[in-house]
């Protein structure tokens, strides 16, 4: 259980570094384009809002995708899940809580696939989040009457 353990929680530190410096590149993507623009709002109706949530959207996928492979990896790498497709899908629902079945997984590495659910749905959580704080510059900018 200690390996477990252990794994799980090099495996957290790592998703949640990487998640962090992903949601800051797409932070700072968005403030790239506001300072050369102009502009902090975007119209939802414009093209310009059309890709910027399109792209916003894709690159959370990826980040997310890059995740799950990491584990992926990790589960093929200790011989917790075989062969590789099973090793991506076994992490692709622990890591979105789907929760399936953990058949696939050696029963003394099951504990790090339930924890990778945990990390997951945090993750998930954080994208929810952000993009929900990106999608507010959609809106049109409040004008306070005082």
């Amino acid at each position: 259980m200690l390996a477990e353990l252990t794994l799980a929680t090099v495996m957290v530190l790592l998703t949640v570094i990487l998640h962090g410096g992903g949601l800051l590149t797409l932070g700072r993507l968005m403030e790239w384009r506001e300072r050369s623009t102009g502009q902090s709002r975007v119209s939802p109706l414009s093209m310009e809002g059309a890709i910027v949530a399109v792209l916003s959207a894709l690159g959370l996928l990826v980040l997310h995708g890059l995740e799950i492979w990491l584990y992926a990896f990790l589960y093929r790498g200790i011989g917790a899940v075989e062969p590789m497709r099973d090793a991506v899908y076994f992490s692709t629902i622990a890591y979105a809580s789907i929760g399936f079945s953990d058949a696939a997984m050696a029963p003394e590495w099951k504990l790090l696939g339930a924890l990778e659910g945990i990390n997951g749905a945090l993750l998930l959580g954080w994208s929810v989040a952000f993009f929900v704080t990106l999608m507010t510059r959609f809106l049109p900018a409040r004008h306070h009457n005082g």
